[in-house]
């Protein structure tokens, strides 16, 4: 019989979706207050992909990613997920904004996937806890990233992969050294 082991921790990761770059700043320090300090900061990336947020956001919309130094425990997915979704409440309220400022898109990486939380549930999809799924986006292997048939299509190009593969650099790094203490 196998016996059950406790979850490895994970980087946390968070992808913004904006058009104003105060609003991506103002989300950004919050989430610095509540996660700690960031280690690694893509780019902001032109988000042309889709027009799903257009009526809520605007046009001229930018992508970016940040991870975060601490690392966490996967299975608090869930509770970060609804947290930065109030955050993007509230945001919306200081703004006076009718559509939100600034989206935000927490996850985690893992030495052999990045998985983000979602509200939507589709048949991919498995649910966490609280109303909240993992959507498994892609999976790395020694040959870099496996892409997958429901990876969302800002994920596809090769724009986005080099700063996961960095990421994840990272993240092996402080995986050993924590499993060597």
């Amino acid at each position: 019989m196998g016996q059950a082991k406790d979850f490895k921790p994970v980087k946390l990761i968070c992808g913004f979706i904006f058009s104003q770059k105060e609003a991506r700043d103002q989300a950004l320090k919050l989430l610095v207050d509540k996660f700690g300090p960031v280690d690694l900061e893509s780019p902001d990336y032109v988000f042309n992909f889709s027009s799903y947020y257009e009526p809520e956001m605007g046009t001229g919309l930018k992508r970016c990613f940040v991870s975060f130094e601490q690392l966490i425990r996967p299975e608090s997915l869930p509770e970060i997920k609804l947290w930065t979704n109030e955050l993007e409440r509230k945001i919306q309220e200081q703004w006076a904004s009718p559509g939100r400022p600034v989206n935000l898109d927490p996850g985690y990486l893992t030495a052999s996937a990045l998985i983000m939380a979602t509200t939507k549930d589709f048949s991919h999809r498995v649910p966490l806890s609280q109303g909240i799924y993992a959507h498994l986006e892609f999976l790395f292997s020694k040959k870099g990233l496996k892409i997958l048939d429901w990876t969302y299509p800002d994920f596809r190009p090769a724009t986005y992969h080099d700063f996961f593969l960095k990421v994840r650099s990272r993240y092996l790094e402080q995986l050993k050294k924590i499993l060597s203490e």
